[in-house]
This record gives structure tokens, sequence and C-alpha cells, in this order.
């Protein structure tokens, strides 16, 4: 039994089959990627995960906790926190300005208005702030101007804004998209990092397959709304189903 297990999971979009009785388990502090060519319905079943779509058929449960019918923040409650494919951040403010904005909030999306009640208090943000701009390497940059950053340390910062609630699934949205060769590979390394520290179980939805070779453990390949294969990455690339649906027929 997976943390989350999506079972028979189907979804309509008028005559379009965009989901068909798709069955995935994603294990317990494990790093699982979801690939496929476009229109494979990767994400449309990322959307069913975090709430913003409902499924026509077939359970969604996270730690045997039904996802269905809760809205974004409800689901976020649980543990379940979703990077997207361009970084969420506040541009107009700075890094360290950022990382405030998840310490001050509730999980459902309102503030704590008295926060800073004691000095104490401020302590702890102010320490919980940077702290987590720490452990993304970017403490150094915690004055300067979001918007300026480069498209790998945004994506930094919204790792640690993301990891500030503590969450114990992470949905990651093409983590690389845009992004230079030296950013992608510095976004591997932090990933690597945060699976070696913290007991987090990620799922990806990548297209960049020396993402997916350098980071998972269990690759599952989807094609026309369903799961084709399931296996281990080093046995993936060579599949000939994989390489026709995915890989354009070739090696």
């Amino acid at each position: 039994m997976g943390i989350l297990e999506i079972k028979g999971v189907s979804k309509r979009f008028g005559g379009l089959k965009a989901l068909d009785d798709v069955n995935i388990s994603i294990a317990e502090n494990s790093v699982h990627a979801i690939i496929g060519p476009n229109g494979a319905g990767k994400s449309t079943l990322l959307n069913v995960l975090v709430g913003k779509l409902v499924p026509d058929a077939g359970s969604v449960t996270f730690e045997n906790q039904s996802l269905l019918g809760r809205k974004p923040y409800e689901i976020n409650q649980l543990g379940v926190a979703r990077v997207f494919q361009t970084p969420e951040i506040f541009g107009d403010l700075s890094v360290f300005e950022n990382m405030l904005v998840p310490l001050f909030a509730h999980r459902d999306g309102t503030f704590r208005m008295h926060a800073y009640e004691t000095i104490a208090a401020e302590r702890d943000i102010v320490a919980a702030a940077e702290a987590m701009l720490d452990e993304v390497n970017m403490l150094e940059k915690r004055d300067m101007h979001a918007a300026s950053l480069s498209r790998g340390d945004k994506r930094r910062l919204e790792m640690a804004m993301c990891l500030s609630q503590e969450p114990k699934l992470l949905l990651l949205d093409e983590p690389t998209a845009g992004m230079a060769r030296a950013d992608t590979n510095n976004t591997i390394d932090l990933l690597k990092q945060i699976r070696d520290k913290r007991d987090i179980t990620m799922a990806i939805i990548e297209h960049d397959m020396h993402v997916v070779f350098s980071l998972a453990e269990r690759v599952t390949v989807m094609a026309q709304g369903t799961p084709l294969v399931e296996d281990a990455p080093e046995r993936i690339k060579g599949n000939p189903k994989v390489q026709e649906a995915y890989l354009g027929g070739h090696g």
C-alpha cells in the first residue's frame, strides 16, 4: 500500500477521454516520475491530485484519506504541496520577505495577524525563515529582489516556501522547465538534498529524461490517458512500448 493510491481514475472532457482507468501506487519516501508525450494525461492527473478537477470515476487516497471533493487548501492541510512549472513567488518582495509569507499564513489562506506579538515570537519566525533559506543555499541572497533572481534561484526560493509547511508529499510539475542546463543540474542536486534530509515523498511530472533518470526510483509512462509501463528508470528507456509512445521509436 503506497502513501498515494490512484485507483481506476477516469476523466472525460466532452468526447475526449483524458484519463482512462489510471492505477498508480506511489511508495512512501520514494521519488516517482510520471512521464509521457503531450496529451498523455499527466497534467489532468496532477490537477485531480491537487483538487482542481474531480474525476468521473475512481479514487485517490493519501495516507488512506480520500483527496476527492476536497479544496486545494484542504489537500495542502493533509500534507500535500505542489510546485508549479513557473515558480510561484512574490516578485515585488525580497527573498526574505517571500519566506515570511508561508510562515505567517494558515493553510486555509488566511494570515495570523499577531504573529509578532512578542519579541520571542519574532525571533522564532526570523530564525525559521533563515533556516529554510540556508537549507536551499539562498541565505546569502536574502535581501535580493525576488524578481531579479535567475529561474533556478526562483525555484529554490519557491521550494523553501513549500518546505516550510512540512509537506509529506511534494508534487513537482516539470520543476526544471525553461532552465539552462546549469540551473537544471543545480535543481536536481537540490531535490536530492531534500530527499536525503527529509522524510518526504516526491511525485515528478517531467519531460527532461536527464531529470527523470537522475532522481526517480520508479517511473510510470503514460500514453493516451492511461499508464503504459511502470518500471525502474534503467529499464524504461529500452522498453519497446516506451520507445514507440514516448521516444518516437528511437533508442
